[in-house]
């Protein structure tokens, strides 16, 4: 079963962001029966689905791109030091422990390390166009283009670790925006919604 789920969300996790639709909705469909993964808009229902769905001991937990500036306004703030001694052994009582949905985990500190279950936050760094994707550094008080390639793929890799943490399932939190933050425009985050409810992921609402 851990062999089944490794290799198939691996094969769906690289679709995904090498934007091959036919195989990424392929791949989640052999997943989907025994590997749950969920879209939402709201963080407060995607701390819920992960409270749901986790088992006795099981370990749950928030992760997020170092470069998620933007979702500060949602009290995740990647600048807080997480101590992934404390992060991934404490227990539920403790608020530095994964299991207190407060403080997310970057690639950084979960490289080479594994959830249970994932709650991958989706900042505005990382933009689905449509047919790719756009590459984003926040800087002062507006996003920039990352143009250099080597960048790139580095922003792309990040993704692909916080996609592939959670042995069980995940559920991916894409804010909506907001109208009144030009840092926080809807137009970064819906196309990205779109796209991964289009390749078959069920909406928490």
């Amino acid at each position: 079963m851990r062999s089944f789920r490794a290799e198939n969300v691996s094969a769906f996790v690289k679709a995904l962001l090498d934007c091959e639709k036919r195989q990424a909705r392929e791949a989640f469909a052999k997943l989907a029966d025994r590997y749950p993964i969920a879209v939402t808009r709201d963080l407060n229902l995607a701390k819920q689905w992960i409270r749901d769905h986790a088992r006795g001991t099981e370990r749950f937990g928030m992760v997020a791109s170092s470069k998620a500036q933007r979702l500060k306004p949602h009290a995740v703030d990647i600048r807080v030091d997480v101590d992934p001694v404390h992060w991934f052994l404490n227990d539920k009582e403790d608020t530095r422990s994964s299991y207190y949905l407060e403080d997310a985990a970057t690639e950084f500190q979960v490289q080479g390390l594994e959830l249970d279950w994932a709650c991958v936050n989706w900042d505005g760094d990382l933009r689905f166009t449509g047919s790719g994707w756009s590459f984003h550094d926040f800087r002062g008080d507006s996003w920039q283009n990352i143009k250099n390639s080597d960048n790139q793929v580095y922003l792309r890799n990040a993704y692909r670790v916080l996609l592939t943490r959670a042995r069980q399932g995940m559920v991916i939190f894409v804010p909506s925006g907001e109208p009144t933050d030009p840092t926080r425009a809807s137009p970064y985050y819906d196309p990205t919604f779109n796209y991964l409810t289009d390749l078959g992921m069920p909406v928490v609402a």
